[in-house]
């Protein structure tokens, strides 16, 4: 067989697997006469349907092995074993910068530092004509000695333009982070693809989570192709302005838009990280620097070592305008909903609730108004679908002194944000609106359930320990944050912690369907699959009484169970 553990390949003997991907099989060598450890990477035998492919693969790993960088892992090697093409290069004992953000997010200082070697290895490699064409957090190799080496280099021009199924398949690179014009499949890239790959990962060093993600890889690349990109500042209230603006030009739709190269990109990061709000920020000029991005108006509530933030003193945290508080509390054994919502109506000021007229576009009447500019000549957004659209709206309402109408149109934005299943958007809307007041609805449970939902799932997308604080504050009777703080740490790689939490939530409160589902999930990420589907059954007991979305869930683990 093939690369079989303990197989000599050439003056290489293979010692353990390491991991597979989509393109390639990676293995731990040993190179007895050199008295040294390898990585040996291993192509896809489906590659071979290509009758090009070998004289491809030489040549371009001829390309990549010249590159010489202190963060790009080298390459010692290049060869084919019973017709399978295979790359040698430097063994690198660490993790991945993917497995390490699933254990806990980056500091300050590592986010930084993390994007100026990659940014550093990636100037290099263009000025040697070099794209990377598939930047991603697995791509990036953190040692143990606090080495950080970009790799993968020339896999996917290697995998481009073939003629085998495969090569189809993989031309496209790692859905979550490909540039617009890769994901077309525009053939003339040049360094701005990388530029935006490069952002995406930026973007989830800085938010939490990258900015599209979907059930399928076509969405996600439709949504990079032609969606809005999620504002990083409505995901995570704590990302700094200067860091938004920087983030919203690296991951323009249009390459012209970009920072000019990957070099400025990580300068600007840079300044924009260290040097605050005042700094002149490099590769923006003073429009974009002043350009209208989202107010950061809670700033984050976690230490300086757990999240970029904008860094605001003791004493300085800013205060909701109202504590009318929407109380937090249960609702039959289905979950924890939002019930009791103050009923109030017309504006602070006594004034009736007026309708605006003005039909203008949207896009242009949204722009930032002038001091003084009248509430009444913001857009009728009633038959619009785009939650961003209520949620600029309602900034504008708030910062017009009105806070009942932007509360409305917060709520407006959360339910539209749920309804794209875009939960972190949701949750920030939702507690906004919830901060300025109180409102007249008509289900109150039903929107206490969809709070819910968003903030459940929103647990798994972003660490979501500034929203349960601010939740906290709202509630005077007291907010429980255990299944949400459970699930939060469940799915940012503090396992025992979420085993903890949630274990004694359940203990103490037994028939709680939504505390069993998150239990059960501990269960699963840990491999007791028994416990997991005791949890399961006993969360489904009385499906009648669970709101939809956790009947559908539970029925998802079970499956996840059977499998």
């Amino acid at each position: 067989m093939s690369f079989a553990i303990g197989e000599n390949v050439g003056p290489y003997r293979i010692l353990e697997k390491l991991g597979q991907g989509g393109m390639a099989t990676v293995f731990k060598a040993y190179h007895a006469a050199l008295d040294r450890y390898v990585a040996m990477k291993v192509l896809h035998p489906a590659f071979m349907q290509d009758p090009n492919f070998i004289a491809r693969f030489e040549r371009e790993a001829k390309v990549v092995a010249r590159l010489e960088h202190p963060h790009i892992v080298p390459i010692y090697d290049y060869a084919e074993h019973n017709g399978q093409p295979y790359l040698v290069m430097k063994y690198i004992e660490g993790q991945t910068l993917k497995a390490r953000l699933n254990q806990r997010p980056l500091s300050k200082q590592e986010a930084v530092e993390v994007a100026e070697a990659v940014g550093g290895a990636l100037g290099y490699a263009h000025q040697q004509g070099v794209l990377h064409r598939d930047i991603k957090p697995s791509n990036v190799l953190l040692g143990k000695d606090g080495s950080i080496y970009l790799a993968d280099f020339g896999l996917a021009r290697i995998a481009q333009a073939g003629e085998s199924t495969l090569s189809k398949d993989v031309m496209l690179g790692t859905p979550q982070y490909i540039s617009p014009e890769q994901a077309q499949g525009l053939k003339e890239l040049d360094e701005g693809t990388d530029i935006y790959s490069m952002g995406v990962v930026l973007y989830e060093l800085v938010v939490g989570r990258v900015p599209f993600n979907a059930d399928t890889p076509f969405s996600i690349i439709h949504d990079h192709i032609y969606a809005d990109l999620p504002v990083p500042s409505v995901v995570n209230p704590s990302v700094p302005k200067n860091v938004e603006r920087l983030l919203l030009k690296a991951l323009s739709k249009e390459r012209r838009d970009r920072f000019e190269s990957v070099e400025q990109l990580i300068r600007a990061f840079h300044v924009a990280v260290y040097e605050g709000e005042a700094a002149e920020i490099p590769g923006m000029d003073a429009a974009e620097t002043r350009a209208a991005t989202p107010e950061v108006i809670h700033q984050d509530l976690q230490p300086e070592s757990v999240r970029i933030s904008a860094g605001v003193g003791p004493g300085a945290q800013p205060k909701p305008r109202r504590r009318w508080p929407w109380v937090l509390g249960g609702i039959g054994l289905t979950c924890l909903c939002l019930v009791g919502f103050i009923i109030v109506a017309g504006n602070r000021n006594g004034e009736a609730m007026r309708t605006p007229q003005d039909q203008a576009p949207i896009a242009e009447a949204l722009k930032k108004p002038p001091v003084g500019e009248a509430v009444e000549d913001l857009p009728s957004l009633d038959n619009v679908k785009d939650p961003q659209a209520h949620f600029e709206r309602a900034k504008r309402l708030e910062g017009s002194d009105r806070p009942i109408l932007a509360a409305q149109a917060y709520f407006k934005a959360g339910e539209l944000f749920l309804n794209d299943k875009r939960y972190a958007e949701a949750v920030e809307s939702y507690i906004r609106s919830m901060e300025l007041g109180g409102l007249d609805i008509e289900r109150p449970e039903r929107a206490g359930e969809d709070f819910t939902e968003a903030l459940y799932f929103a647990a798994a997308e972003i660490p979501i320990y500034a929203q349960l604080e601010r939740l906290e504050k709202l509630s005077p009777d007291g907010f429980d944050r255990s299944i949400f703080l459970a699930r939060t740490e469940l799915f940012h790689g503090e396992l025992e912690t979420a085993r903890r939490i949630i274990t004694q939530f359940v203990e103490a409160n037994p028939n709680h369907p939504l505390a069993m589902s998150v239990l059960a999930e501990v269960y699963l990420r840990a491999g007791e699959d028994e416990k997991a589907q005791s949890m399961i059954s006993m969360g489904l007991e009385n499906r009648r009484a669970l709101s939809p979305w956790l009947s559908e869930h539970l029925n998802a683990l079970q499956l996840q169970v059977n499998l």
